[in-house]
């Protein structure tokens, strides 16, 4: 089952919960992503919606990769066996949980505008996000809910793991989902428009709730990073047998394409990402052609020890180049890859090894630093993106950046988190990285100056 949105992904949700309507439940959301789908169901029952600020503790240098989570009330839980493999000491915990705590305080204040925190007492709370990926940020509110007196407790989502679904129905009382793939390797994968949500979107459809009315469309702001865009060419859906392994791709060529940019994603993402398909979306009104595809197989990205396994991904990476270079639509065009988190690692190590065919490498909040000992050969020009507000994956790049002997340059995103959710964020990455790819994927021999790290 593929949800057009999140709150078509409500909608569809209201036939499984209506039997629950007699109970008069509580609706609670978990922001961003859970507002939207906990909005339809919250109209349709004609329940009052709550919202729960929950965090997922990412592993150090590496925030996409969720160990933990914690509640706005400081209920935390941990996956104590992957808190280890990733070296999450006490000192790192305890600072992960301080910085946590005060995004949730933050969130928590603005989401709610002034509103008293919905009394669950006694009560039938259904709990709503967009998905279960780990499970572990809905447990964390599962057990918040239960700290605070309520009574039946039904975790409610369109799509999630089988094993994150049994993790959460231990401790819920009930667990409705519609869909439960054979392997989740993402949950934006089951919807058609995944796009990050907003604070501000958040605020207005709690706003609505309150005063139990339905923004009109004057009334809601406009969903970030969605500006019209010029019509683009349709995507060609491929199938690459890359050393007798079949990854998913999907390949866009503007006309008179001027380069063309392969994307190579980070853990726990896909070729849907939607961040990575927001820059692709802008490197082709630049006139660029991209190509995005899945790093691993759909049993392989059930595997969480292959996401850090970069040797392996360049590989893929460096297979996914042959094919291009091959492919008739794209034979031609200089190289460039876009890496994002572990992904950039990859695209670096294969850049490495394809030195007279990658020209130029783009890397989104990536980590450089696990390709280490191929930074010195990498010889295309490289752009390294961090957000200011990622402290210690900033730390990792100004290490890589010592280490490049090729042109480079490391920008820092001033107000922007690892993933560049923040309002204008994004849009400044894409632009960026518009620019680089566009000087060094040119035919021409003029070239901007090169700043070091």
């Amino acid at each position: 089952m593929v949800f057009l949105d999140r709150r078509d992904a409500g909608r569809q949700l209201v036939a499984r919960l209506m039997p629950l309507a007699p109970e008069r439940p509580v609706v609670i959301s978990l922001p961003r992503g859970g507002v939207p789908v906990a909005f339809e169901v919250a109209q349709a029952l004609g329940a009052p919606l709550d919202v729960l600020a929950v965090r997922k503790l990412g592993a150090p240098g590496n925030p996409e990769f969720g160990v933990g989570a914690i509640a706005e009330d400081g209920t935390a839980l941990l996956n104590t066996n992957d808190a280890r493999r990733v070296g999450m000491t006490k000192e790192v915990l305890d600072a992960t949980l301080e910085r946590e705590i005060r995004e949730l305080r933050r969130r928590v204040e603005r989401y709610r505008d002034g509103r008293r925190q919905i009394d669950v007492r006694g009560r039938t709370v259904i709990v709503v996000d967009d998905g279960l990926a780990t499970g572990l940020t809905d447990l964390a509110a599962v057990r918040a809910l239960r700290a605070r007196g309520a009574g039946r407790i039904v975790v409610a989502v369109p799509v999630g793991a089988r094993e994150s679904v049994e993790l959460v129905a231990k401790e819920a009382d009930e667990v409705v989902c519609l869909t439960i793939p054979r392997e989740l390797l993402g949950v934006g994968r089951f919807y058609q428009d995944f796009a990050p949500v907003s604070d501000a979107e958040v605020v207005a459809l709690l706003g609505a709730a309150a005063r139990d009315r339905v923004p009109t469309p004057g009334q809601m702001p406009p969903p970030e990073r969605r500006s019209p865009r010029s019509p683009q060419p349709a995507a060609r859906e491929l199938l690459l047998d890359i050393g007798g392994v079949v990854l998913e791709g999907d390949l866009v060529v503007p006309t008179q394409p001027r380069g063309l940019v392969i994307f190579a994603h980070g853990s726990g993402s896909s070729r849907l990402s939607p961040r990575n398909r927001e820059v692709a979306a802008t490197l082709n009104d630049a006139g660029l052609a991209t190509l995005l595809f899945d790093l691993l197989t759909e049993d392989e990205g059930g595997r969480r020890e292959l996401v850090f396994e970069i040797p392996l991904l360049a590989r893929r990476l460096e297979g996914v180049t042959r094919w291009a270079i091959a492919e008739p639509d794209t034979r031609g065009l200089p190289v460039g890859y876009f890496g994002a988190s572990t992904g950039a690692a990859a695209a670096l190590r294969a850049a490495a090894a394809a030195r007279d065919v990658v020209k130029a490498v783009v890397s989104r909040g990536g980590r450089p630093d696990l390709a280490a000992d191929r930074l010195p050969y990498v010889t295309a020009a490289t752009l390294l993106l961090v957000g200011g507000r990622d402290l210690e994956v900033l730390e990792l790049n100004r290490g890589a950046a010592a280490m490049l002997r090729c042109p480079h340059r490391l920008v820092v995103i001033e107000g922007a988190g690892h993933l560049f959710s923040e309002p204008g964020t994004l849009e400044r990455v894409a632009g960026l990285a518009a620019e680089w790819f566009g000087n060094y994927l040119s035919s021409s021999e003029r070239r901007p100056a090169a700043a070091g790290g």
